[in-house]
C-alpha cells in the first residue's frame, strides 16, 4: 500500500525542468558574441580570423622553461591567497618605476586568475544590490554581465568616433545618480584601440570626487600604448586611494592561457576582493605565478619586441583598411582596429556574417560591444602580416561585391 502511494505521487510530479532552476540573471544573459564567431571560424577551413583578442606570439621559451623547472622541483602546492610574495613585490616595483605609484606589496595587491577574475571581484566587492556602476561603451563584453552578476545595475555611456572614442566627463556626470557607486574605465580600449589623455582623465577626476565614486581601471593593454607612455587614473593627484588598478600579463607578455592578473588599490578594497577570492579561487595557479615572475624579471626585451611588431602591423593594417574603403581612425593602443561600415547600409552583424561566409574573413561585429558599437567592426591585428595582407585583399573583394 505504501509503495502504491509513492508511485501514484511520482505520477503526479511535473516533468523535470532544469531551466526553471537556473538563476534568472544567468538565464537572461546572452552568450559572448566574440565566441560565436570564433566557433564558426574553428569549423571553416581556410578562414582568416581577426576576431579573438589574443597575441599570435608564443610565450617566450625562458618563461615556459621556468614553469617546467618549477614543476620538476615539485612546486605544485597552494601559494598565499594573495599570490607569491616575490611576484607581488616584482609587480609593485615595476609599477613604482614606470608610473611613480607606490603600493604595499603585502596589503595593496592581489594576484588573480587573469584580469577577468579581477574585474568580477572588483564589482562584487564594491557593489551592493541595486547600486549602479557606470561603464563606457563600446567596451569589453564581460563588464555589463559582471555588474549584473554582482547584483548591480549597469549604466552605459556611449563614446563617439568624433572624440576618438574617448569617454567625456560631461557624459559620465549626466549618467551618475544617487545610486552610482563606481566608474569602470578601460583604456587602452578593447575594442576601439582608443586611449585617454592625462587631460581627459583630469576632467573625469572632478566628476569622480564630486560624486564620491570608486574607479575600476582595467589597464590590461597599458603596455601596448603607441603614442607615448600610458597614463593611469591612479597617477592623478589624490586618485590612488579611489582607484582599483587591474592589469595582467596576458596581452603584454603573450600569456593569455596562463591566467595571471592582478588588482592594486586601497587595502580595504583589495582586502574585500581577497575575501571573495579566498572562497572562490583560493589562489592563482602556482606554476603560472612562477612563469609570471620570470616574465616580470627577465621578459622586458621580448615584450618590447612584440609591441614594436604590433605597432608596425597597426600602421600597415589601418592604412590598408582606409585604402580599401573601410574608414578607420588611428587606434593608439591595444591591438585592434575599429573601422566604420556605416556607408554600406548593412548592420554590423550582417556585414560580419557575409564577410565570413563569402570571403572567409572573421571579424567581430561592433554591436557585440554595446549599442554605440553598431556600424563598426572589431579587427584584431595580433596576427601575422602575411595573414593581414590576405585578409585585406579578401575584404576589398567583398566590398567591391556590395
Amino acid at each position: 500500500m505504501k509503495q502504491q502511494t509513492k508511485k501514484q505521487r511520482l505520477k503526479n510530479v511535473l516533468p523535470w525542468n532544469a531551466e526553471g532552476h537556473i538563476n534568472q540573471s544567468v538565464r537572461d544573459m546572452p552568450p559572448s558574441g566574440i565566441r560565436k564567431f570564433f566557433d564558426l571560424v574553428s569549423e571553416m577551413k581556410g578562414a582568416i580570423s581577426l576576431g579573438v583578442g589574443e597575441p599570435d606570439f608564443v610565450t617566450p621559451w625562458h618563461v615556459r622553461e621556468a614553469c617546467i623547472y618549477s614543476l620538476e622541483l615539485g612546486n605544485t602546492h597552494y601559494t598565499s591567497n594573495k599570490g607569491m610574495p616575490e611576484l607581488r613585490e616584482a609587480i609593485c616595483q615595476e609599477v613604482s618605476r614606470d608610473m611613480g605609484i607606490d603600493f604595499d606589496c603585502n596589503e595593496e595587491i592581489l594576484i588573480t586568475t587573469g584580469v577577468s577574475e579581477a574585474v568580477d571581484l572588483a564589482f562584487r566587492a564594491t557593489l551592493n544590490p541595486g547600486e549602479e556602476a557606470v561603464v563606457h561603451e563600446p567596451c569589453y563584453v564581460a563588464y555589463t554581465p559582471d555588474i549584473i552578476l554582482a547584483g548591480g545595475v549597469p549604466k552605459t555611456v556611449p563614446t563617439r568616433l568624433d572624440n576618438e572614442f574617448r569617454v567625456q566627463a560631461e557624459d559620465i556626470a549626466r549618467a551618475v545618480t544617487k545610486k552610482t557607486r563606481s566608474l569602470l574605465l578601460s583604456y587602452p580600449n578593447n575594442p576601439t584601440g582608443a586611449i585617454m589623455t592625462r587631460s581627459d582623465l583630469e576632467d573625469l577626476a572632478d566628476v569622480v570626487v564630486e560624486n564620491d565614486l570608486i574607479v575600476i581601471s582595467d589597464e590590461v593593454y597599458a603596455e601596448l600604448s603607441y603614442s607615448g607612455s600610458h597614463t593611469s587614473f591612479a597617477q592623478l593627484e589624490g586618485m590612488k586611494e579611489r582607484t582599483i588598478i587591474l592589469n595582467g600579463l596576458s596581452k603584454s607578455h603573450a600569456m593569455t592561457g596562463w591566467r595571471i592578473g592582478y588588482a592594486m588599490g586601497d587595502p580595504a578594497l583589495v582586502g574585500a576582493m581577497t575575501k571573495i577570492h579566498q572562497y572562490t579561487m583560493l589562489c592563482a595557479p602556482t606554476m603560472a605565478q612562477v612563469a609570471a615572475l620570470e616574465a616580470m624579471q627577465k621578459g622586458e626585451d621580448e615584450m618590447l619586441h612584440m609591441k614594436h611588431e604590433y605597432d608596425l602591423r597597426r600602421r600597415f593594417f589601418v592604412s590598408g583598411l582606409n585604402r580599401i574603403g573601410l574608414d578607420c581612425f588611428e587606434p593608439k593602443g591595444a591591438f585592434y582596429a575599429f573601422p566604420s561600415i556605416q556607408r554600406f547600409g548593412l548592420s554590423s552583424e550582417e556585414f560580419a556574417e557575409r564577410l565570413l561566409y563569402e570571403q572567409k574573413v572573421a571579424v567581430v561585429p561592433g554591436n557585440v560591444f554595446g549599442e554605440s558599437g553598431e556600424g563598426f567592426l572589431r579587427c584584431s591585428y595580433a596576427t601575422s602580416r602575411e595573414e593581414l595582407i590576405e585578409a585585406l585583399d579578401r575584404m576589398e573583394m567583398f566590398i567591391k561585391s556590395l
